[in-house]
C-alpha cells in the first residue's frame, strides 16, 4: 500500500496536499515530481496494468452502453427464439431453415449453441435468449453491486478505521473488536438466508431492486472490516507525523486535522484496495446468483446463466464458456490493475 506523505518543511499551515507535493523530492532524486506523477510514471510502464485499466474501461462502457450495443448487435436479452430449439433436446438447431434430417428424419442440433450472423454468440438452451445481450446486461448486474457493495464498504470501513486509528484508547479496542466479530461471521450463508427471508416490498422495494439492495447492504455491511484494518494502520502512523504536529501546534482542531490532514493522505491505499475489493463482490454476487439466491430471473446475470447451463454442459459447452470467460476476464483485469496500482503507488518502488 501507499506510503503516507512527508511532511512539508516549513508552511504556514501544513497540509497533506503540500505533503503529497513535498514527497515527490528526494526519492531518488526525482526532480520535484509529485507522488502522483511519479505513480502516474511507473503506470504507463506497467504494460500488464495499462492492458489491464483499458480492459475494466471497456467493460464499464459495455455495461452503460448494454441497450445501444444489443439493438445494434442482438436482440433483447428477455426476448424467446423457440423456432430455434429443438423442443426434445432443449439445444438450438443446426439449421432453422431445416431443422431435421431428411435421412433420419430426427432434428440436428448446433454443437457451436446456435452462433449465426444474427446471434453472435449463440443462444441460450431451452429459451434461445441472445447470448450477446445477455451477457451485456449481466455485466450491468455485476458491476453495480460491485461498485455500490465497494462504496458502501469504503464508506464504513473509512469512518471506522480513521476513528479507530486517531482516537486509540477504548475506541480502537471496542472498534477492533467488531472487526473481528464481522471478520468471523458467516456471510454466504447469512446472504442465502437473508436474501430468502426478506418480503417483497421491503422499505419501497420491489424485484431486483430488493435483490440488489439486500445484496449491496449484505457485502458492504459485512465486508467494510478489511479496509478499515488497512485505513486504522495508515492513520496511527499518519497521525504521529510532523505535520499532523505541526498542525496541532498551529491550533487546529481534531475535525481540520482528520479532514485536511490525515484523509487526503488515506485517498491513494483507499483507491487501491478498492480496485482490489471490486472482484470480490463480483465472485460474490455471481455466487448468489448461481445459487438461486441473487438477481430474479429473467434479468440476465453472469452466475444465473453459469447455473442454468450446467444441464448441458455435456452437450453444450459453449453455454459455459461465455459467462464463464465474462468473470473470469472481469475479476481477471480488476486484480491486475489493482496491482498496478499498488505497485505504482509504492514508495520501495525503484524508477
Amino acid at each position: 500500500m501507499s506510503a503516507p506523505s512527508q511532511a512539508p518543511e516549513s508552511a504556514d499551515e501544513p497540509t497533506a496536499a503540500d505533503a503529497v507535493e513535498e514527497s515527490g523530492a528526494g526519492h531518488g532524486g526525482a526532480d520535484n515530481r509529485s507522488l502522483r506523477q511519479i505513480a502516474w510514471q511507473r503506470l504507463r510502464r506497467d504494460r500488464v496494468a495499462m492492458v489491464s485499466g483499458a480492459v475494466v474501461v471497456l467493460l464499464i462502457l459495455a455495461a452503460i452502453l448494454a441497450p445501444l450495443l444489443t439493438k445494434w448487435f442482438g436482440y433483447p436479452p428477455t426476448q424467446y427464439h423457440q423456432d430455434l430449439i429443438d423442443p426434445s433436446t432443449r439445444l438450438p438447431y443446426q439449421d432453422p431453415e431445416n431443422p431435421y434430417d431428411p435421412a433420419s428424419g430426427f432434428a440436428v442440433t448446433d454443437p457451436w449453441g446456435g452462433i449465426s450472423s444474427d446471434h453472435w454468440l449463440g443462444v441460450e438452451p431451452t429459451t434461445g435468449r441472445d447470448m450477446l445481450s445477455r451477457l451485456l446486461y449481466g455485466a450491468q448486474i455485476s458491476l453495480l453491486v460491485a461498485f455500490l457493495s465497494t462504496l458502501v464498504c469504503v464508506a464504513i470501513g473509512t469512518v471506522l478505521g480513521v476513528i479507530a486509528g486517531y482516537k486509540g484508547g477504548w475506541t480502537d479496542t471496542v472498534i477492533s473488536r467488531a472487526m473481528d466479530i464481522f471478520l468471523a461471521f458467516p456471510l454466504m450463508l447469512f446472504a442465502i438466508a437473508l436474501v430468502g427471508v426478506i418480503p417483497d416490498g421491503f422499505l419501497g422495494l420491489t424485484g431486483n431492486g430488493l435483490s440488489i439492495g439486500v445484496i449491496v447492504f449484505i457485502i458492504g455491511f459485512f465486508n467494510w472490516p478489511y479496509i478499515a484494518r488497512i485505513v486504522r494502520g495508515q492513520t496511527l502512523s499518519l497521525r504521529e507525523r510532523e505535520f499532523v504536529e505541526a498542525a496541532r501546534s498551529l491550533g487546529a482542531g481534531n475535525r481540520h486535522i482528520l479532514v485536511k490532514e490525515i484523509l487526503p493522505n488515506l485517498v491513494t491505499p483507499i483507491l487501491v484496495y478498492s480496485t482490489l475489493l471490486i472482484p470480490t463482490n463480483i465472485l460474490f454476487e455471481a455466487a448468489l446468483s448461481f445459487l438461486g439466491v441473487g438477481i430474479n430471473p429473467p434479468t440476465p446475470s453472469w452466475g444465473k446463466m453459469l447455473s442454468e447451463a450446467i444441464p448441458f454442459y455435456q452437450n453444450g459447452p459453449y453455454f459455459i464458456v461465455f459467462p464463464g470467460l465474462a468473470i473470469f476476464i472481469t475479476v481477471l483485469a480488476f486484480n491486475l490493475f489493482g496491482d498496478g496500482l499498488r505497485d505504482a503507488f509504492d514508495p520501495k518502488t525503484s524508477d
